[in-house]
């Protein structure tokens, strides 16, 4: 398989920052763009200002739009759309302490996995809360907390997003 590769120029004048990225064919990366640890399938593209963690996976021919997050934990089927300043999250009841006041470490908590499923697509300003599946060809309407899985085929809009119709 041949791979998408990026000169180190380009990454410079670009201020984009890739640390162990496993690249399909064709990708795109904007500017001001960091990845680690993830993969990113063929043809897929990542607009400026994204950032993307390890263990991520993006299938092929996805869109992730500006200013985006991608969190560990997040699965990326074909065919997505994320639109611009999406968010996910990993954990439901986050701490930056244990009850002693200690800081947490990584050995404090588990990532918990959302997916986003083939041909599915995530409006602007949508937040994702851990733990959910976003089904086939579904819709996320643009401002949108997705706090539930979302069938294959359904529209979901608003706070908390709630079915609109199926499709």
């Amino acid at each position: 398989m041949d791979e998408t590769v990026f000169s180190d120029e380009y990454l410079r004048e670009n201020f984009i920052r890739l640390n162990n990225v496993k690249f399909g064919r064709d990708v795109k990366i904007f500017s001001f763009v960091n990845a680690y640890g993830c993969e990113i399938g063929d043809g897929s593209k990542v607009g400026a200002f994204v950032e993307i963690q390890k263990g991520v996976k993006i299938g092929r021919n996805c869109k992730i739009s500006s200013h985006s997050f991608l969190c560990e934990g997040v699965t990326v089927e074909d065919n997505v759309f994320i639109g611009h300043g999406v968010m996910f999250t990993n954990d439901k009841f986050p701490r930056a302490t244990l009850p002693d006041g200690t800081p947490q470490t990584d050995a404090d908590w588990a990532v918990i996995p959302t997916t986003v499923k083939r041909g599915a697509s995530i409006g602007s300003g949508a937040a994702i809360v851990a733990g959910i599946t976003i089904g086939e060809n579904a819709m996320v309407g643009a401002g949108a907390v997705v706090t539930k899985d979302v069938p294959d085929n359904t529209i979901v809009a608003g706070v908390p997003s709630r079915i609109i119709r199926k499709f």
